[in-house]
């Protein structure tokens, strides 16, 4: 509660009066909070909309700051409202904590019920048509933008980890290879390539080598050489993270898929290794994940998959 802010609790019939004054109380108390900007901008939003709120059904709730219950009741009703329009559960919920600082301000400690956020089903990952689509989309991009996909969708690399690759981290033989990720909290793991994946990444580490040999001075501005340097080159250097997310937000276009993001793809991986039948550990191991927590979203059925198992079941 912001210090040395004392609001009276208005009479039953000022209810906009105190409403204003809380907010303006509220206001002050985020100035000072070390909330990220984003947080603070958000329930600045949240609470100005239960005010505008508020100020349309005031009839209704002309006890919403005089006492807990008439201020509970208010938000509950508000928080109804919110699930009526179908509004986000997660943004529900971060406007019920906006709101109980607004209250918190105005010397009233409310418990507002949180919407439920469902458990995630199955991610959201590529069907096999729309990866079908986005492979075909990035052989036509040509064998850098190959490569990039097949890492993320074969590997199942996070995205700053595919910016970080250097070409000792790709070692290839004719029939074997494996990446080497960098992952959260400098955590590395090797992860195999199946032979797709081995096969493009391949071209496009050949392709580099000979752009660089008929370029030398191009390699020593990026201090990258044929056998040694980052593995993602573009026009003005190394491919960073924002490259990478446009090189599959192109692929995505062009596939019909606008909006495609790196972290489907790696998504898709998961779900791919479920549906072949790797176990949870298998790919917490390969994904990098702290938790068997995280893996284990990917073994919940998402509405398409169950759809598809009825259809299954009861087709004639």
């Amino acid at each position: 509660m912001s210090e040395g802010v004392v609001l009276q609790l208005r009479p039953s019939g000022e209810v906009m009066a105190a409403a204003a004054a809380a907010l303006s109380a509220a206001k002050r108390h985020l100035e000072r909070s070390k909330l990220s900007a984003n947080t603070v901008k958000a329930y600045r939003r949240q609470i100005a909309a239960y005010a505008g709120w508020l100020g349309e059904h005031a009839g209704e709730h002309e006890d919403a700051f005089v006492d807990v219950h008439g201020a509970e009741a208010a938000a509950t009703a508000w928080r109804r409202s919110l699930l009526e329009r179908r509004v986000a559960p997660s943004t529900i919920n971060q406007a019920i904590a906006a709101v109980t600082l607004l209250y918190a301000e105005a010397g009233l400690r409310i418990e507002v019920k949180k919407a439920r956020i469902p458990k995630p089903g199955e991610p959201d990952a590529l069907t096999r048509a729309e990866q079908s689509r986005v492979e075909r989309s990035a052989a036509r991009r040509g064998a850098r933008d190959r490569a990039v996909v097949s890492t993320l969708l074969y590997a199942g690399a996070r995205v700053e980890e595919c910016a970080r690759l250097e070409v000792s981290d790709v070692p290839l033989t004719a029939r074997t290879g494996e990446v080497r990720l960098l992952g959260k909290g400098d955590q590395v793991r090797w992860v195999p390539l199946p032979a797709i994946a081995r096969t493009h990444l391949g071209a496009w580490l050949d392709e580099r080598g000979a752009r660089l040999a008929r370029n030398p001075s191009m390699a020593e501005r990026w201090q990258a050489g044929r056998e040694s340097g980052p593995v993602w080159l573009g026009q003005r250097g190394p491919l960073s993270v924002s490259g990478i997310t446009q090189v599959v937000l192109a692929v995505g276009e062009d596939a019909g898929l606008p909006g495609l993001r790196p972290h489907q793809l790696r998504h898709t991986y998961a779900t791919r290794l479920r549906e072949g039948g790797a176990d949870v550990a298998q790919i917490k191991e390969l994904m990098g994940h702290a938790s068997l927590d995280t893996t284990a979203r990917y073994f919940r059925a998402g509405r398409a998959e169950v759809a598809a198992a009825v259809e299954r079941v009861f087709e004639p």
